[in-house]
């Protein structure tokens, strides 16, 4: 069994209270500990000076696209493109073909990501039988198949009483239920935010009001059921506040902010590039602030990058007909380097959290740690690397990204899984 020790990092572990620079072990496929390690003997040592040392990064919202859609994505591909961006967790949504609804379906999802032998996996299942928002799926067979989660995400669920009921039963497995907010009468027909920037370029728009009142019931019902309640890539201001005065009241309701929907604002649509199509939409300079704050304060506990690829043919279509969504696996570190820390708005381990223990948290799931004993996952940063963003690069089988030709800082300059290097940005492992 060999040992790694890991030195003159600035070690950064949120779970731990630990912003220090300190040696790093691994042993095996687990952490040994952090610092002087009595009697210990390294076979291998790795120099992260001026590198950051955290746990393996999580992104808890992603689309794998597998089974059904693999000319966008699979799941070999995309837990590739995940380690290239420092992630070595990622919670796969169950919009697939057929959904992620059967135990079966979620025992595939572990074959398969074995099988590719990159990332770890955590499936999520759906809420509704075929996502169809009619009847409640199989929860328990689902968890027996290892779904960490429950979401219907792509769609909302309409039904008020089968959300309720869908708390309910998650709670008994003490499993989250992932809201996708929306209210499809508001949105139908829309493309992008409604407001100025939609009437001045004459496209149909989808106002905020149509994810904060799906919002405001699913913290209704959390707080009804006692259930556990997580909003998905959370958009608006007005979804921050009423999150924010929920948690004061003590709902059990987390929320979470991707990297697009801090940093990018409905004015990219005049250039009608379906790379900044999405839904939730972008929104206004007004919401994203509002998104920032939340993140500074603690009402948005998770940072994830709602991940969804298409291929290229499907989003050259016009704006109208080419599907939402972007990839951001590979882009997750930098755009959040530059939206977040370099302002000042966020310190490195408040980012790390968002990014490791927080969405462990709420998908209850034994990482986003560097404790003695855990499987040893683990991503060293380069906070200084300077790159030029090109999707023609990424690991990704899709290269729907917005932050093309971008200039960034800060990349994953190695990643660990079970105490196997599994990515180097210098190509070596």
């Amino acid at each position: 069994m060999q040992t790694l020790r890991i030195i003159n990092g600035r070690l950064i572990d949120p779970s731990q209270v630990i912003d220090q620079v300190a040696d790093l072990w691994i042993r095996g496929e687990t952490i040994l500990g952090v610092g002087p390690q009595s009697g210990t003997q390294a076979d291998r040592v790795i120099d992260a000076q001026e590198k950051i040392v955290c746990p393996g990064l999580i992104d808890m919202h992603v689309h794998l696209r597998e089974p059904g859609r693999e000319e966008d994505e699979t799941i070999a591909t995309g837990t590739a493109a995940a380690l290239a961006g420092g992630v070595t967790s990622v919670a796969c949504m169950p919009n697939t073909e057929p959904a992620l609804d059967s135990q079966a379906a979620a025992e595939f999802v572990y074959l398969q990501a074995g099988r590719a032998g990159h990332a770890n996996v955590f499936p999520v299942g759906a809420i509704t039988k075929g996502r169809q928002g009619q009847e409640l799926a199989e929860i328990g067979g689902l968890v027996e198949g290892g779904a960490v989660a429950f979401t219907d995400d792509g769609s909302p669920v309409v039904s008020a009483e089968i959300m309720r009921r869908a708390l309910e039963y998650c709670r008994m497995f003490n499993k989250a239920v992932l809201s996708h907010a929306e209210d499809l009468e508001l949105t139908r027909g829309g493309v992008m935010h409604e407001g100025f920037e939609s009437m001045r370029l004459g496209l149909g728009g989808m106002p905020a009001a149509a994810e904060e009142v799906m919002v405001h019931r699913d913290i209704i019902l959390a707080e009804l059921t006692g259930g556990r309640l997580h909003i998905l890539h959370v958009s608006t201001a007005g979804s921050v506040e009423l999150i924010r005065q929920a948690r004061r009241r003590g709902v059990h309701v987390s929320g979470e902010a991707t990297p697009h929907h801090f940093t990018l604002t409905d004015k990219c649509l005049r250039t009608f590039d379906s790379n900044y199509k999405m839904a939730p939409p972008l929104r206004t300079e007004q919401d994203v602030q509002a998104v920032i704050a939340g993140l500074k304060d603690g009402t948005l506990e998770v940072i994830a990058t709602d991940h969804a690829p298409h291929a290229p043919e499907k989003k050259m279509r016009e704006l109208d007909q080419a599907p939402n969504g972007i990839i951001g696996l590979e882009t997750l570190l930098p755009v959040c380097v530059m939206s977040l820390i370099e302002p000042g708005h966020l310190t490195w381990p408040q980012l790390i959290e968002k990014l490791t223990i927080n969405p462990a948290r709420v998908l209850g799931i034994d990482r986003g740690t560097l404790k003695p004993g855990v499987k040893a996952d683990v991503t060293i940063i380069d906070p200084k690397a300077e790159w030029t963003i090109d999707p023609n690069l990424f690991r990704s089988k899709s290269r729907n990204c917005p932050f093309a030709g971008w200039k960034v800082r800060g990349r994953a300059h190695a990643v660990f899984l079970n105490g196997e290097m599994k990515y180097s940005a210098n190509g070596r492992q």
